[in-house]
């Protein structure tokens, strides 16, 4: 089993509104960010990635953002919204995904900066190409999705572990 490849996919949420007349966690999409959610839904569904599970966090823009994705997905993948991912930092998603069942192959993760950019930026030990500086130079906009595959269990997922492989932004 040490051997299996595995496949996690970092999200960041669409495009919010910015309001102080809402609570920062109930704080719903821009219209710009319901334009870019199903087209990264189709990215991802273009990509030949089928996550198993997806982590959501429970924060409006991310609930909204990931019902806009999978609408988009040939099939939905079991969705757990979670609430430790709402500000979590790269080292809680981390410890996130090492709860995952060795069951899930594709895992995708759906959160906010600065964590998922973060977690994408200390995962990716090595890259395909020019990816991880052009992400780096990107700062993770919102809608943007990383892909990162690793060898081994869920448990075994840490700091410099997994090779990025796709980097996309609706507006890049």
């Amino acid at each position: 089993m040490s051997g299996t490849p595995r496949r996690i996919v970092l999200v960041r949420h669409a495009k919010s509104e910015s309001s102080d007349a809402v609570d920062d966690h109930e704080r719903p999409l821009a219209e710009r960010g319901r334009k870019d959610a199903p087209v990264a839904g189709r990215w991802l569904g273009g990509s030949g990635i089928v996550p198993d599970l997806a982590l959501v966090s429970t924060a409006a823009r991310a609930r909204e953002t990931w019902k806009l994705m999978a609408s988009e997905l040939s099939g939905r993948p079991r969705t757990v919204y979670e609430d430790r991912a709402y500000e979590a930092s790269p080292s809680d998603l981390i410890a996130l995904a090492n709860e995952t069942s060795d069951d899930v192959n594709d895992l995708l993760i759906l959160g906010h900066n600065p964590g998922i950019h973060g977690l994408a930026d200390a995962l990716a030990g090595e890259s395909e190409g020019d990816l991880l500086p052009r992400m780096n130079r990107s700062g993770f906009p919102t809608s943007a999705i990383a892909a990162l595959t690793f060898q081994g269990s869920w448990k075994g997922l840490e700091h410099g572990a997994a090779r990025l492989v796709a980097f996309w932004s609706p507006h890049a």
